[in-house]
């Protein structure tokens, strides 16, 4: 996949225009306009356009290919939202509305396997806002206003969890708690308990472990109804919080609880779409995780390698976030070459996703192995 700066790049190049015969023609410097080439500076729509008049160049050879998620996202900010789009044309709102939100929403969340937080939270954001706004503004039936609610809750937690991503961590929470609001007007208790589950996974990361483990078992008694995969998800963030309070028991009780869970799933129980992530490898990641932080290095290592190493490559953010807790484990244990190749390698995939939370993992592995 072409970076955005890469394409800009190759049209210039193939007009045989040098960079500061392109400054010539624009009102950027030479400078600027080799950072946007080299993607030290995020390409705005004013910068294509300035590239687009002075080679002349339609707009669209410019942008990268149709299935591109880093173009569909520029598409969606700058195009109305589901709920704009419909609110628009009357204020009351039906079906319709509701089926093309609920696919949005399922949209947007497979988009954030491709894309950082700071790319893809101001679409989200905004998705959010508008649908809270059509729950407000506009009238509906009561399974409409059911939907829509349930629809807002699951965009609240992406945004949540994008905001998360971008080191956002206070709009994470507002973002959170207002879909746990949704989600229970909803009468969704499961889908309210994904909501609070997701909140004590910040916590644990970047707050106090002891508040996380407290929220993350509220969860999983609320969410009374959960299929055996949300269970198994929602039990994870009590594994990860008492791993993070470092609390051995808990943490086997709650690992050895995962396994029971999934092990329930079946094709006659409907999962949420929300869990489709969700599978054996991801239970694996966790559970080498938590052995790190219970410092058992020799555990966790076999789980994240096998886990990485099965995990599509696509996925960068996830396999790179992945690489730094297996390198976390090569520390651990004093095998130092092979922490350095390995978070070497998160490092460059990390160069192509702007990820906060990927960004200060390997900040910490980096420190770590400073002082080995």
């Amino acid at each position: 996949m072409d970076s955005p700066g890469a394409l800009l790049r190759l049209a210039r190049e193939s007009q045989r225009v040098s960079l500061a015969v392109l400054a010539g023609r624009t009102h950027y410097s030479k400078s600027l306009l080799g950072m946007l080439e080299n993607g030290q500076r995020d390409i705005r729509a004013e910068h294509i356009t300035a590239y687009s008049r002075a080679l002349n160049i339609p707009v669209d050879a410019l942008m990268a290919p149709p299935d591109d998620p880093i173009r569909i996202a520029h598409e969606w900010l700058v195009a109305d939202s589901v709920a704009t789009t419909h609110s628009a044309a009357g204020r009351r709102v039906g079906n319709d509305l509701a089926t093309d939100l609920e696919n949005r929403v399922i949209e947007l969340r497979h988009l954030d396997d491709h894309i950082g937080g700071k790319d893809l939270l101001p679409l989200v954001d905004r998705e959010f806002e508008d649908v809270r706004k059509a729950i407000m503004e506009c009238s509906y039936t009561d399974e409409i206003g059911r939907r829509l609610r349930t629809s807002a809750g699951e965009l609240a937690q992406l945004v949540g969890w994008v905001a998360s991503d971008a080191g956002r961590y206070a709009q994470a929470q507002r973002s959170y708690l207002d879909g746990h609001n949704a989600a229970t007007a909803a009468g969704n208790r499961v889908l309210a308990g994904q909501l609070l589950s997701s909140l004590a996974y910040q916590i644990s990361n970047i707050g106090d472990p002891a508040d996380a483990s407290l929220l993350a078992k509220t969860a999983v008694r609320g969410a009374r109804d959960a299929t055996p995969v949300v269970e198994a998800l929602l039990t994870e963030r009590v594994a990860w919080a008492s791993a993070r309070s470092r609390d051995r028991d808990s943490t086997m009780r709650a690992l050895d609880a995962v396994d029971d869970a999934y092990d329930r799933r079946s094709a006659d129980v409907e999962e949420p779409e929300w869990v489709y992530w969700m599978d054996r490898s991801e239970i694996n990641v966790m559970a080498g995780r938590c052995f790190v932080e219970l410092g058992q290095p020799s555990l966790a290592s076999p789980l994240l390698l096998r886990a990485i190493e099965g995990y599509p490559q696509e996925h960068a953010r996830e396999v790179a976030l992945y690489q730094t807790w297996l390198a976390e484990s090569y520390v651990r244990s004093r095998e130092f070459d092979a922490a350095e190749a390995t978070i070497a390698a998160a490092r460059k995939a990390a160069d192509a996703v702007r990820s906060a939370r990927l960004d200060r993992r390997i900040g910490e592995i980096e420190l770590l192995l400073t002082g080995s």
